[in-house]
């Protein structure tokens, strides 16, 4: 385990995950919403974001964090490894919810309320992105590894039994 992706709907806890698998591993841990996203809430083109993440996705070790279904396909081809956090929706409502006012490392700002266009996206995941994530996941089976967690629960096993495992 190298080169990983962490895909997962919004609020699924993507970053918190990558953040302590990046702990345990010490792979370099990169956000997508911080190469997307500039500090006044304003994006860098999309010129520009492709090449930092063919930049990133040429070297040899990593944990990328994020969706941008537009470059799931560019991720999955340099990857080895692809974490899926398939959670019921409510938990990823209420994990988005839950982290509004909180300063976190993977976003360049705070995000100081719940908007409704960013709710709806949520509860569209399922039926809007799900399927192709998960063709695509098809498409990559027998040539990465792919672990998919339905519960925080799965996902926390999976991170004390690596821990374990590494002595730690």
């Amino acid at each position: 385990m190298q080169k990983v992706m962490i895909i997962g709907c919004p609020g699924s806890g993507k970053s918190t995950f990558a953040r302590r698998l990046r702990d345990l591993t010490g792979l370099p841990l990169y956000y997508l919403d911080m190469l997307w996203h500039k500090p006044d809430r304003t994006n860098i083109t999309k010129e520009e974001f492709d090449a930092r993440l063919i930049e990133i996705t040429g070297r040899d070790r990593w944990i990328i964090d994020g969706n941008y279904r537009r470059t799931l396909r560019v991720r999955m081809e340099q990857c080895d490894t692809v974490f899926l956090l398939d959670y019921p929706l409510e938990l990823c409502l209420t994990g988005a919810q839950a982290r509004i006012g909180t300063k976190r490392e993977d976003m360049p700002w705070t995000e100081t309320e719940f908007d409704g266009e960013f709710r709806q996206w949520i509860e569209d995941f399922p039926k809007d992105q799900l399927p192709e994530i998960y063709q695509l996941l098809e498409e990559y089976r027998d040539r990465r590894t792919i672990v998919i967690f339905r519960s925080r629960e799965e996902s926390d096993t999976y991170l004390r039994k690596l821990s374990e495992n590494q002595g730690g």
